[in-house]
């Protein structure tokens, strides 16, 4: 502990010099001392949860880097409030130590989780937004702010990893709790194994006797009635408990296909949440993400060459890493130049015809789309990408954009290439602007419509 507090001493002095006063008197001048250290996590204690969440999104990377320039091996900060200090104080006797778990704490309890799967290293975008905040919740309050939480998306998507964030980050802050991840077949397995036997005690307390149970792709239970029947049972008890429960699936719970309706009910009684395929933006972020986990040196593959591994892969998160990586090792192992031509070359037998000449599109597809947009308008294409902001030049010129992204999901940055180098908060503002005029103007909507159509989208 004393180590980490000397470590902390030091990068509060070098925040106080490479930030603003305000800024550093608002959000570190007052975390003093730090918490504990847990799992390579460092605890520190913000003095109310808005300092805590701005220093979480938008000083956390900055610090954990400072921080892992004074260790060898790789440690992470984790802020909590004064109050959940003060309650885990409470319920604490004597010092506190490098916690460590009971000696006679089934090492079952520990299984099945990947220790790499946090809250930290899970890439957030608007496909998964809205489930990611609901298991960080769930995580925080385990049996109290949905219960169950049903996790829902096509395969590849984060469901797994996103669930067993959860369990990793109960277990971070106590390690003495029963967290239980099970994919749905060996629970399938267990059952049968119990039936099998007639001796369904070990059955019942690796199941029942829990705090947390994580159960991945449920949808197996499909056609298996004994199986539901004791999964209906294990969960009425934990839910009666307020034990916590998070469940994956790659479909609504309303769709599930030859499960019992009291079961499938029971889903939907607490949180159902989806995660969408990432558009070309969060798919970079992804890789960018990838890459520092992959590589020493984030600058190794260039933005050009994300991009194009982005525009690629799009079904899900699983190849798309998957495609990095052969990136990776292909120029390593020959000592090649990291090129988009070589990336091509390396993820050539993963691709067939079809869909690689889907992904090839060059300026020519743009500047067609530019000439529909700018005789639609009655303007012409120069005027369309010109820096004149009279009012019938603008309007045009925000549509074009629109529409680019939404055919061809360009970055922002391609997209303010396209138009005469514009920044890319230009380009965001632009089609934020015509996304909320198609809301509620009709007139506008049919245009876009119509402009789509002839642009080929159908």
């Amino acid at each position: 502990m004393e180590e980490f507090e000397k470590i902390w001493s030091q990068i509060k002095s070098r925040l106080q010099i490479s930030l603003d006063t305000d800024v550093y008197n608002e959000h570190f001048a007052h975390i003093s001392n730090v918490f504990k250290v847990v799992n390579n996590y460092v605890y520190l204690i913000a003095p109310n949860s808005f300092v805590k969440n701005k220093i979480e999104s938008f000083y956390l990377n900055r610090l954990n880097a400072l921080l892992n320039e004074y260790v060898q091996e790789k440690h992470m900060f984790k802020i909590i409030t004064k109050d959940q200090a003060a309650e885990e104080l409470a319920k604490r006797e004597g010092p506190y130590a490098i916690n460590v778990p009971e000696k006679d704490l089934e090492e079952k309890y520990k299984t099945g989780l990947n220790n790499s799967y946090t809250f930290e290293n899970f890439v957030v975008g608007s496909s998964n937004r809205l489930a990611y905040t609901s298991a960080m919740k769930v995580a925080d309050q385990p049996g109290g702010f949905a219960n169950p939480l049903y996790i829902f998306g096509e395969v590849g998507l984060g469901k797994t990893h996103l669930m067993q964030c959860v369990g990793n980050y109960i277990l971070e802050n106590d390690v003495n709790k029963k967290v239980l991840y099970v994919k749905t077949d060996q629970f399938i397995e267990d059952f049968g194994k119990a039936a099998q036997k007639k001796s369904y005690d070990d059955f019942s307390k690796k199941y029942e006797d829990i705090d947390v149970l994580l159960v991945d792709d449920i949808q197996f239970l499909s056609g298996k009635n004994q199986t539901q029947l004791e999964f209906f049972k294990i969960f009425e008890k934990h839910e009666e408990n307020n034990k916590q429960i998070v469940i994956t699936s790659d479909r609504k719970a309303s769709e599930l296909f030859d499960i019992m309706s009291r079961l499938t009910s029971r889903f939907e009684w607490g949180l159902s949440v989806d995660i969408n395929r990432p558009n070309l933006e969060h798919r970079i972020l992804i890789l960018k993400k990838k890459l520092h986990a992959e590589t020493q040196d984030p600058d190794l593959i260039s933005d050009e060459i994300l991009e194009y591994i982005a525009s690629v892969f799009d079904n899900n998160v699983r190849e798309l890493e998957g495609a990095l990586k052969r990136v990776l090792f292909y120029c390593t192992a020959f000592d090649y130049k990291f090129s988009v031509e070589n990336a091509q070359e390396a993820l050539k037998s993963l691709l067939n015809s079809k869909n690689a000449g889907n992904h090839k599109v060059d300026t020519i597809n743009y500047m067609n789309i530019l000439d529909i947009v700018s005789n639609y308008y009655n303007i012409s294409t120069s005027d369309l990408l010109s820096k004149n902001r009279q009012k019938k030049y603008v309007f045009p010129r925000q549509i074009g954009m629109y529409i680019l992204k939404d055919i061809y999901d360009l970055t922002y940055k391609k997209i303010g290439q396209i138009f005469n180098n514009r920044d890319h908060s230009t380009v965001i503002y632009s089609i934020e602007q015509i996304s909320n005029d198609l809301q509620i103007d009709k007139t506008k909507k049919n245009d876009v419509d119509k402009l789509l159509i002839k642009c080929g989208k159908k």
